[in-house]
């Protein structure tokens, strides 16, 4: 049942942010048209193909980090390896999601555009049905999300 809160509760976030999203850029995905700072490094190319780190970007991501990391502070789960990965796996998986339900949402877009062809900053990383960060965070998400249900005992009970 704990499963079934857990990604109720990354897709009700995810839903939550991507229509803030929305609200925010409207059709012009990626920041386009928002007056933010964007850095050009061959480096973050390669992290980011066809896309360019943007200081609205980077604030969302801290934002969204310390989000998953609250419960540490928050609610007194004690930090633990497993915890941690649980935290980075919501983290992976909220992106993921959030990103997704961003063109589903998206008046502009929706299930019918969510192809390469319509989405230009995806367009040179796209592998099979999906943009290859979805591929990737999602294997990397799924691998931390089952490493980290090896809680502790303690864990559990406070959890309870």
């Amino acid at each position: 049942m704990m499963d079934l809160y857990y990604f109720a509760g990354i897709l009700a976030a995810a839903a939550c942010f991507a229509l803030l999203e929305i609200q925010i850029e409207g059709p012009a995905g990626w920041a386009a048209n928002l007056p933010t700072w964007r850095v050009k490094s061959k480096w973050l190319n390669r992290l980011f193909p066809g896309r360019q780190l943007t200081g609205y970007h980077l604030w969302m991501l801290i934002f969204i980090a310390i989000v998953a990391h609250l419960p540490f502070a928050s609610f007194r789960v004690p930090w633990s390896w497993e915890a941690e990965f649980r935290a980075v796996a919501f983290f992976l998986f909220f992106w993921v999601f959030e990103d997704f339900l961003w063109f589903v949402l998206n008046p502009h877009f929706g299930i019918r555009r969510f192809r390469p062809q319509y989405i230009e900053w995806h367009r040179k990383a796209w592998w099979w049905l999906a943009p290859r960060d979805y591929w990737i965070g999602l294997v990397l998400a799924t691998a931390l999300y089952i490493a980290g249900r090896q809680e502790p005992e303690y864990v559990l009970v406070a959890m309870k």
